[in-house]
């Protein structure tokens, strides 16, 4: 409880182009990776979805990271989606929870995954 309201007077740094690198060069090294905010029930269905599936993922808790709120800004830019979850498989980005959990629900996620 207390990460959520202390992430309300976190301020922001400048999206520099060190950020962005940082963010695709992590996007680009693992399989999976989820930008994820502790609190967030959407991120936990989507954390939860992932570990029942068996699937090792590379977790960002942006609420959690020095630099979260700069992260979450620059993710903004690089895929136009600022909410939480922001989920990336093979390097693609697939979006939020609604995402994955259609994907899962048409049998697709499976075989991003493999």
């Amino acid at each position: 409880m207390f990460s959520y309201i202390a992430s309300f007077f976190k301020s922001a740094g400048p999206v520099t182009p060190e950020i962005i690198e940082t963010l695709k060069s992590t996007i680009a090294s693992e399989k999976v990776v989820v930008y994820s905010k502790s609190y967030c029930p959407y991120c936990k269905s989507t954390k939860s979805l992932l570990d029942g599936l068996g699937q090792k993922y590379k977790l960002i808790e942006l609420d959690i990271e020095k630099d979260g709120l700069t992260y979450q800004n620059g993710l903004q830019q690089i895929t136009g989606q600022r909410t939480v979850p922001n989920v990336f498989i093979s390097g693609k980005h697939i979006g939020g929870n609604s995402d994955i959990q259609a994907l899962n629900n048409s049998g697709e996620l499976k075989g991003l995954l493999a």
